[in-house]
């Protein structure tokens, strides 16, 4: 009877103790939503003050180059690349493949599938493949295709069959952009394709024409085989038409647990010994990636990372805040891009290694969507991404330590409630 009392009291005392943190989890979980959903609000708010039209920023004609036997060529606005995939769209004689994570439905959306469609119709076979989840708000009669024998279309689905079987992001999204056209000639790179993109976002895709061309052929035909219907013809697994590591694709697919691109990057920064240039349009990098960083810093290479001063996910823009206080401090430099969007998911160091790509520096691209980069080892390549980079700082300012302890304590708080939503985004 003497032990009772006491074993009653400790199992009050652990239920009321049970009782106070389920309610401080759900209170923050409350607080989070509802700090998450003012800022989306105060967003929606403020894109409707800002005048609409094109915008027009500095970049760089297409810039040509050659590694390897192959052309390469680096595209910074819409309007010109979007007018050469549609050339070759319309001269393709045997296939295209074509993917892309965002396909509007608006006059550019609409160029895309009439060329596509006059491909098909005249013998070329074609393959197109859209993510489901990012199209939702397109109109389905856009969505709609002629039955043609030689077009295969393919709407990434929002549950793929394959996503019950593993348990680490199992809502992957197609993030991937790129087009194919008689194995001769490719693009991968950040370009959705839509009107707003062509002249009021600032991105980069690139070009090339060669045997590299494999490497863009290749994973297409690989996502195609894993996500076709039953019923649509399976694409040729042919091997490698020539070596050539300097010219590479990594493709990140969580259907087979295979994340390179995040290992990539970090061996890339690992080995660098003078420079470190990023461009990325969400950046909400992991701990190993901070720390790769500060000590590339450490051993007096230069680090540079340019970002949106305002993206189009605020909510991104939330969660990379918190690591800026560090990196800074680090002597990392953060270069805020003020004249539009710049949506690019690139890299150059010590001018011998670059990326382009669809990948952002966050958790969902590095270890949930499906993406696709190309790397390029060479010193070609990666003087003409180091221009880039230089032409888009003089639309940039670079953020210094001083300005970011100046920021509100509002702030601050908003900073800490929304970090943990940092590994969803």
């Amino acid at each position: 009877m003497s032990l009772r009392k006491p074993l009653f009291r400790l199992r009050r005392i652990r239920n009321t103790a049970h009782k106070a943190l389920k309610l401080w989890l759900f209170g923050f979980a409350a607080l989070q939503v509802i700090t998450a959903s003012s800022i989306i609000a105060h967003d929606q708010f403020r894109k409707r003050r800002i005048p609409g039209g094109d915008i027009r920023y500095p970049h760089l004609p297409p810039q040509n180059t050659t590694l390897s036997k192959n052309e390469v060529t680096v595209y910074t606005q819409g309007e010109v690349l979007y007018a050469d995939m549609l050339d070759s769209i319309e001269k393709a004689e045997h296939t295209i493949y074509f993917e892309s994570f965002i396909w509007k439905g608006d006059q550019v959306g609409q160029q895309f599938k009439e060329a596509l469609i006059a491909a098909a119709e005249r013998g070329v076979t074609v393959y197109c493949v859209f993510d489901t989840f990012a199209n939702l708000v397109v109109s389905p009669h856009f969505k709609h295709f002629p039955k043609l024998p030689n077009l295969h279309v393919r709407a990434f689905p929002l549950l793929p069959p394959s996503a019950f079987l593993i348990r680490r992001r199992l809502f992957g999204r197609d993030h991937r952009k790129l087009l194919v056209v008689d194995g001769e000639v490719g693009w991968v790179g950040g370009y959705n394709i839509g009107s707003l993109y062509a002249t009021a976002w600032r991105d980069t895709q690139v070009r090339i024409s060669g045997p590299a061309v494999w490497e863009l052929e290749n994973s297409f035909a690989n996502f195609w085989n894993d996500f076709k219907k039953d019923k649509q013809p399976a694409l040729p697994n042919e091997g490698a038409r020539k070596w050539d590591a300097r010219i590479q694709a990594i493709a990140n697919a969580p259907n087979r647990l295979l994340y390179p691109i995040r290992g990539a990057y970090l061996d890339a920064i690992n080995r660098a010994s003078k420079r470190v240039w990023i461009t990325q349009a969400y950046f909400i990098p992991d701990r190993e990636f901070i720390d790769a960083l500060k000590k590339a810093e450490s051993r007096g290479v230069d680090v540079r990372v340019l970002i949106p001063e305002r993206s189009n996910h605020i909510l991104a823009d939330w969660a990379a805040a918190p690591y800026f206080s560090e990196l800074l401090a680090a002597g990392v430099e953060i270069w805020q891009y003020e004249h539009a969007m710049v949506h690019a998911k690139t890299a150059v160091i010590d001018g011998r290694w670059c990326t382009i790509g669809t990948a952002n520096i966050d958790r969902l691209s590095l270890s949930g969507n499906f993406e696709l980069n190309l790397v390029f080892h060479g010193e070609n390549t990666a003087m003409v991404m180091e221009k880039v980079f230089l032409k888009d700082l003089e639309t940039a300012h670079c953020l210094t330590t001083e300005e970011w302890a100046k920021r509100p304590w509002l702030w601050r708080v908003t900073e800490r409630i929304i970090r943990p939503l940092g590994i969803m985004l």
